[in-house]
């Protein structure tokens, strides 16, 4: 059976299985100190039997006022794993601490434009292309994102999630 659980100081040892796939980002050691430390609740892990890290998600809360909201970071789970469902289970997770714990009004996350199927499973979990941010992955390979989005029971009107008319630069984003 899979445990989900908060992600410990020792998983950053166990870890290796889900980043290094060419799908994960993988971050820095003071970056996840930081979640484990700020967030710790929105940080968790999937162990399998085994005790084998199987997924995780990384989570915060940011914004102010209407703007308040839960983020995914990133939500990965290891190739072996995949297809099984853990994403949509990390993800409803989030959604339930965004809502319960941080009293958000939505949950967002960014998606490279070009990862149709990274979209496709979003847009199943009940999510919406908010707005396009261009250029937001920069390096070898610049790309646009999608802002996605979505809203939590606290927004009544569903007002977070109206798309916008036009794609923004990064330098435009709240948070």
């Amino acid at each position: 059976m899979t445990t989900i659980r908060r992600f410990e100081m020792n998983d950053l040892f166990r870890f290796n299985n889900i980043n290094l796939d060419v799908l994960t980002e993988t971050y820095n050691m003071p970056f996840y100190l930081q979640y484990m430390s700020q967030w710790p609740e929105a940080f968790t892990v999937a162990e399998a039997p085994d005790r084998s890290l199987m997924g995780y998600m990384l989570g915060k809360a940011e914004g102010l006022g209407k703007l308040w909201h839960g983020h995914v970071s990133a939500v990965t789970v290891a190739p072996a794993y995949r297809r099984l469902g853990l994403a949509k289970t990390l993800m409803d997770d989030l959604e339930t601490i965004s809502a319960d714990t941080y009293n958000a009004y939505f949950v967002d996350l960014f998606v490279r434009a070009s990862n149709t199927l990274a979209i496709s499973m979003y847009e199943k979990f009940g999510y919406i292309q908010y707005r396009r941010v261009l250029g937001y992955y920069s390096g070898d390979d610049p790309e646009d994102a999608f802002d996605m989005r979505k809203a939590l029971p606290r927004d009544r009107g569903r007002e977070s999630v109206v798309p916008m008319d036009r794609p923004v630069k990064p330098e435009e984003l709240e948070w």
